[in-house]
């Protein structure tokens, strides 16, 4: 069924690949971090500055990765790059750290969203026999044994296993099918937003006023302005997170130097503009401090606007959009494992392509092992801030790249280059290590006061630095290789 010689090809136009850069970022982030930012601002002026902020530094990435994706255009996105950039070392923790926490992390905990608010559905089949706290013990555990760990929540953990296991097989028998699944509930997952962004606005009953009417007391307020920003421009990052996604699959894009560059671009700055809308719908319905008291601020928003219906309606809304995100993650990360394999710097038969689809498939089957072992784990909260803390790292590593790259390969075509160079790739190398400083410096304060049990941004770089004996065995191995031939 495997072929190790037969390549991925490209298949993906324009349309696609924009589908896949937008569903890749609009996810479960949108849903769930106006409510926590809101408790960490108090104020709705500096929440849409925020977002504004967050987007415009994505935008700035993402115009600095077009350029280096518009020259280098295998299949493998960034991993590929960093081996140009910086090494083989460099590259591999790269591809490590998306394999051990950052892309598995992700597609288990949106996937885990996903079921997460299938509850609500089953719930609501069967309200009339059982009562709500019947329900919540049926789904959420088993008998004797519901309360151990890895075995609590354990209905929600076998729904999440289940979209893992069947998206990884859709994206197995074919990029197109993938693709086009990933188009269909990207269009479904932003036409949803609008209808609630519609109601909010027409039949909602809120108020102007809100948008500048700052909460009396937030979460941040004695720690100061700075640890509150620093705070929800993680949230706000890790809803925008993804935007690169698309580059992992550039080998299977149609003239991707210039539907690359096209695609990243033109889906961020949709991206952008959808975000902020639909933070400004919930700040016309929610005042920012009753905003920071709600769990589901999507579903307050849509009851207030269309009644019984609308939290029906928003749990529809995020697991369309949970479950297009999740299959957007798991097919291209993928292609990663896929090129470090065939880099000889990861497990050899994962580089196999299948015969008769073309596709990663054993990338895919341990991509999936992984993530539903991680499902298990039950860390998401911890592996949200550490991944997003870790991903930013590589992200202005990125970035620097392109400053190295114009030395190292200055005759090499570039069908795109950065707009504002050198000052947009230099004001989002500096606005990036400034986030990950800060970052950390909040997270070490919080935990010698006793704030936090853990500091999730060194745990993620423990993570990261347990792939180098795997990175020495394979470099050994290599070498020993080309000595012996």
């Amino acid at each position: 069924m495997q072929d190790s010689k037969k390549e991925l090809l490209p298949r993906l136009g324009f349309f696609t690949t924009l589908m896949i850069v937008i569903g890749a970022v609009i996810g479960s982030g949108i849903f769930k971090k106006p409510a926590t930012m809101a408790d960490q601002l108090g104020s709705p002026e500096l929440m849409i500055a925020l977002w504004i902020g967050a987007g415009l530094l994505t935008l700035a990435g993402a115009l600095t990765n077009a350029e280096i994706a518009s020259m280098i255009t295998a299949t493998g996105g960034q991993y590929v790059f960093f081996e140009k950039m910086y090494g083989r070392l460099i590259a591999f923790l790269y591809g490590w750290a998306l394999f051990a926490v950052i892309q598995s992390g992700s597609i288990a905990a949106i996937a885990w969203v996903f079921a997460e608010y299938s509850q609500f559905f089953d719930a609501f089949l069967i309200r009339d026999i059982f009562s709500a706290e019947q329900i919540k013990a049926s789904m959420f555990t088993i008998p004797f044994i519901g309360n151990i760990y890895p075995l609590a929540d354990f209905g929600v953990k076998i729904i999440t296993v289940c979209v893992i296991l069947f998206l990884s097989l859709v994206n197995y028998f074919g990029i197109i099918f993938g693709g086009s699944l990933s188009a269909f509930f990207t269009i479904a997952k932003v036409l949803a937003i609008l209808i609630i962004i519609a109601f909010a606005f027409a039949w909602g009953g809120g108020s102007v006023d809100n948008f500048v009417r700052d909460a009396s007391v937030y979460s941040y307020s004695s720690a100061g302005v700075m640890a509150g920003v620093i705070a929800a421009l993680s949230g706000a990052l890790w809803s925008y997170d993804g935007w690169n996604n698309i580059t992992y699959i550039a080998g299977e894009v149609r003239n991707p130097q210039r539907n690359i560059p096209r695609a990243l671009v033109l889906g961020t700055m949709i991206i952008i503009a959808v975000y902020v809308l639909i933070n400004l719908a919930f700040l016309y319905v929610l005042p920012v401090e009753q905003m920071a008291r709600s769990t589901i601020v999507a579903a307050d928003v849509a009851g207030k606007a269309m009644g019984g219906l609308g939290a029906a309606f928003v749990s529809a809304a995020v697991m369309i959009s949970t479950f297009g995100t999740t299959n957007g993650t798991i097919m291209v990360s993928a292609r990663v494992y896929y090129a470090m394999a065939r880099n000889k710097m990861f497990f050899p038969w994962v580089g196999n392509t299948h015969k008769k689809w073309s596709t990663p498939a054993n990338a895919l089957l341990l991509q999936a092992c992984w993530a539903c072992v991680l499902v298990f784990s039950g860390h998401f909260d911890t592996l949200t801030d550490m991944l997003i803390f870790v991903t930013w790292i590589f992200y202005a590593a990125g970035a620097v790249g392109v400053f190295i790259l114009r030395k190292k390969m200055p005759d090499v075509p570039r069908p795109y280059k950065v707009w504002g160079y050198p000052y947009v790739p230099i004001v989002f190398v500096v606005i990036a290590g400034l986030f990950v400083i800060l970052t950390l410096y909040n997270e070490i304060t919080a935990y010698i006061t006793g704030d936090a049990e853990i500091i999730n941004s060194v745990f993620g770089l423990v993570l990261v630095v347990a792939g180098l004996p795997l990175f020495y065995y394979y470099e050994w191995k290599r070498k020993k290789n080309v000595s012996t031939n």
